[in-house]
């Protein structure tokens, strides 16, 4: 087993996660964010999921499955995460004047 039967198997694995990480995602974050609906990106990854572990990595197909796993961990993973209110970093809530190093008191 090559290289690529390796890649191929861990591109898998992680379109499993990105199908596991879509399905715990509340279907009115696909809503706000405009990114189709939570069924449409459920069939995607998991088609690409079972294409990336079923077929040889270096056929068509699992390339455009792979392909439907970019385009949500970069494009509707965020918008998702936007759309929830969730933000990066371990800093949750706040305010809106608040800055890089905590809230922005106008200078008193």
């Amino acid at each position: 087993m090559g290289l690529l039967y390796w890649v191929g198997k861990a591109l898998g694995v992680y379109a499993a996660v990105m199908l596991v990480d879509a399905a715990m995602r509340r279907e009115d974050a696909y809503r706000a964010a405009d990114k189709q609906n939570k069924g449409m990106w459920l069939i995607f990854l998991g088609l690409a999921t079972a294409l990336l572990f079923l077929m040889p990595f270096d056929a068509f197909l699992p390339i455009l499955g792979l392909i439907a796993v970019i385009v949500y961990t970069v494009d509707v993973r965020p918008a998702l995460r936007q759309a929830a209110g969730g933000g990066r970093g371990p800093r949750r809530g706040g305010s809106s004047s608040d800055g890089p190093y905590g809230p922005y008191n106008g200078g008193r």
